[in-house]
């Protein structure tokens, strides 16, 4: 596998992500969780012209022109750390990749993932139904109840950005590990937020400076209700931790949409 994808380099384990990621020199190498999204993603990745906002991994190809070999994917490595106390300039960085993938085509792959993670963004946008534990549910009920209608266009992006922006000094930051949605803009941004209010000790004032953002408060709703199903149904939390990670992000939000002259 190594040799077909041009590497002589001995591999080293990589941390971070869910495991299983190797550098070997300058190439970075990890199992494909699915097929049809690794090859959609490595086509639009290699097609992006350079920015001066952002930066990818570009995916490398096999010998044979494939981008996939005996189930494992390679890329470029790119200097960077991730850094999730910057959490403006991870949404900044989002903010740019996202303009420039605007265009790309929803890709029909989307319809086969059946992950906690594809099943927590289906909930939180109505598609399906909210099926969780008893900790999880409490949590839910009054997001659900304060959702609204939310009219916005739809895109390709980039659903979990806050621990896969790396930075490095006089270069942009780089975006990685991108698992790719179909939904608004804004809502990709809602999640970084969210994920910096839940686990990485972000101020309120983070939701208060993104507000700007179109349906700020119904995005980042529904931002809650994606983290909060996938990790129920991912497992691995306590009940007691779950609540005690997403009760203040909830109480905030819901606060924010219930305030005077707030959009409903």
């Amino acid at each position: 596998m190594l040799s077909a994808f041009g590497v002589t380099a001995e591999p080293v384990a990589l941390p971070g992500g869910r495991g299983g990621t190797w550098r070997a020199g300058g190439v970075v190498l990890k199992p494909v969780d699915f097929e049809p999204e690794t090859r959609w993603r490595s086509d639009v990745l290699a097609a992006l012209p350079p920015s001066a906002g952002f930066r990818v991994a570009p995916p490398v190809r096999s010998a044979s022109g494939d981008w996939v070999v005996d189930g494992w994917e390679a890329c470029r490595f790119v200097p960077g750390e991730p850094d999730t106390g910057r959490a403006d300039d991870v949404l900044r960085a989002g903010i740019a990749f996202h303009a420039a993938v605007r265009d790309v085509p929803r890709p029909a792959y989307l319809d086969l993932r059946d992950d906690p993670w594809s099943v927590g963004d289906r909930v939180a946008w109505e598609e399906s139904p909210v099926d969780v534990g008893p900790a999880a549910l409490g949590l839910l009920e009054p997001l659900v109840a304060a959702r609204r209608p939310v009219d916005l266009p739809a895109q390709v992006v980039h659903g979990d950005l806050a621990g896969n922006v790396l930075f490095a000094p006089d270069l942009p930051p780089a975006v990685i590990d991108w698992p790719p949605y179909w939904r608004p803009a804004s809502w990709a941004a809602a999640v970084v937020v969210a994920d910096c209010l839940c686990w990485y000790g972000a101020p309120p004032a983070l939701l208060d400076r993104w507000s700007h953002l179109p349906a700020w408060h119904q995005v980042v709703l529904r931002a809650l209700i994606y983290r909060i199903v996938t990790r129920d149904l991912a497992g691995g939390d306590r009940p007691a931790d779950q609540v005690r990670a997403y009760r203040p992000a909830v109480d905030l939000v819901l606060a924010r949409l219930s305030g005077p002259g707030s959009p409903r």
